[in-house]
């Protein structure tokens, strides 16, 4: 068992082992795949977002100079096919603005230099349109004179610088973020090799530690198969001496068994013949015996009569076990019906009253039962207190009791029988179950003092225990414990 304990103990520290480590390098690998899955989206999406930036840059600085040239064609030749295109570049200058705005620059300058443009060509729409309308109002002369100011020139210089640095910018950060990209690329590859490498590392451990644990598991099988067999031998060894000790026991019980029989049979003989001359003195020479030889006459008549009952006693105290019956199952309602019965005379002589509560159908030896119960309730009627009518209760329960050899629970049944009688000192709980142990002068009780020492042997040939709770003056309460479905076969 120790040796399956510490291979059951291995095998758990070992497939722990491997579960902590595979968990830990999926956990390490999956990190990793989404950190770099996390950046290439970042990159990708940085890369879109700057594209966009520079597409939106250019589309708006085209249709800023497609406004300009429309309105300084129409300045310098007053041909209203001019204004056409450039109203048209105007609205859509307007609409592309608010989309830059729009976009979201990752540099922090960008952002800065993205405003101020913006404002830059919302001044420079605003001066296209006023030299435009001081033209449609045949105001020619002061729009060309606004133009030659050179503000719109100097306005214009100053958007193209900006255009042309955002530009170059965005043009940079988008070559950076190429560059960072092939570097994650570059780093996924490893990244994944590396996966791979502990993965298939991973597999051969695991493969390696199976077998181990394989070869580990075989030894220990073989080791307990080993120690099965020596076990299986030891326990044929052991077989053959209890079958032998068996049959001796069961030859020496035989044997023992016959002498009581034999020694039960001589003792008798001669004590009935004391008790017959004994008698024929009593009624032939009663004139001519005086007083004190009649005394000593009935003395030793008594004696031979108590004689004869104690061997009677220790010769049915003997077969409980050899001359058993086999188990089946008994009514215990009926046994003690039939105790109360033959106890009739005595249960109205002393006025006792008996209560009995439902009893179960139980396995065992209906006679050993029918002796049980009429040894226990006749000590009850026996010693009952003076001028005190006996008040016997007989309880029933069933209860669950842990097995611990065979490690589950089994079902038990508690006969309780309760008297109100004089009771005895609870030192003598085990004394009053000794064969011929008695704690009251003979001349007080009758009895050999052999019944309760019956009523244990009884119990205990039923698989059950039987226990005494008891205090003088109050009462006595024997509890009777037997086990559900005990078998128990008589020795031959």
């Amino acid at each position: 068992m120790t040796s399956i304990a510490r291979l059951l103990d291995n095998k758990r520290i070992s497939w722990a082992l491997i579960y902590f480590i595979v968990i830990g390098m999926i956990t390490i690998n999956v990190v990793l795949a989404l950190k770099t899955i996390d950046e290439l989206a970042k990159t990708q999406k940085s890369l879109t977002n700057t594209g966009e930036v520079i597409l939106a840059l250019d589309k708006l600085h085209i249709l800023v100079l497609s406004a300009e040239t429309g309105q300084r064609g129409y300045l310098l030749t007053e041909d209203e096919e001019y204004l056409a295109p450039y109203q048209e570049a105007l609205s859509l200058v307007l609409s592309q603005i608010l989309k830059v705005k729009a976009l979201q620059l990752d540099m922090v300058a960008n952002k800065e230099k993205q405003q101020v443009l913006l404002k830059l060509v919302e001044t420079k729409l605003d001066e296209l349109t006023y030299t435009v309308e001081l033209a449609l109002n045949d105001k020619e002369k002061s729009a060309i004179r606004a133009v030659m100011t050179g503000r719109g020139k100097n306005l214009y210089s100053e958007i193209k610088t900006y255009f042309d640095e955002l530009q170059n910018a965005e043009v940079q950060h988008r070559y950076n973020l190429y560059k960072k990209l092939n570097k994650i690329e570059k780093e996924a590859q490893v990244t994944f090799s590396i996966s791979a490498i502990t993965s298939f590392l991973l597999l051969f451990g695991l493969w390696f530690l199976v077998r181990i644990n394989n070869k580990t598991e075989q030894q220990y099988k073989d080791t307990l198969e080993q120690q099965n067999e020596k076990l299986a031998d030891e326990v044929r060894e052991r077989t053959k001496e209890l079958t032998l000790y068996s049959e001796e026991l069961s030859r020496s019980n035989r044997e023992l068994e016959d002498f009581a029989f034999v020694a039960s049979h001589d003792l008798q003989e001669p004590l009935r013949k004391i008790r017959a001359f004994g008698d024929r003195l009593m009624t032939t020479y009663a004139t001519e015996i005086d007083p004190k030889g009649q005394d000593y006459l009935q003395r030793m008549y008594n004696a031979a009569e108590r004689m004869s009952n104690l061997i009677n006693d220790l010769l049915e105290y003997s077969r409980i076990n050899t001359r058993g019956k086999q188990f089946v199952n008994v009514a215990l309602d009926e046994v003690l019906e039939a105790v109360l019965d033959d106890l009739e005379v005595a249960v109205e002589e002393s006025k006792a009253e008996i209560i009995v509560t439902s009893l179960p159908v139980i396995n065992g030896d209906k006679s050993q039962l029918d002796q049980l119960f009429l040894n226990l309730l006749s000590n009850a009627i026996k010693f009952k207190k003076e001028a005190v009518s006996p008040h016997i209760n007989i309880n029933y329960k069933e209860t669950i009791v842990y097995d611990p050899q065979l490690e589950t629970d089994s079902l038990w049944y508690e006969i309780i029988v309760k008297d109100n009688g004089i009771g005895f000192s609870q030192e003598f709980e085990d004394k009053i179950f000794i064969p011929f142990q008695r704690l009251h002068a003979r001349t007080q009780y009758k009895g050999t003092g052999i019944g309760l020492a019956v009523c244990r042997r009884i119990v205990e040939r039923h698989g059950g225990i039987i226990s005494v709770q008891s205090e003088v003056d109050v009462g006595t309460e024997f509890t009777i414990k037997i086990p559900h479905n005990f078998t128990f076969t008589t020795t031959s």
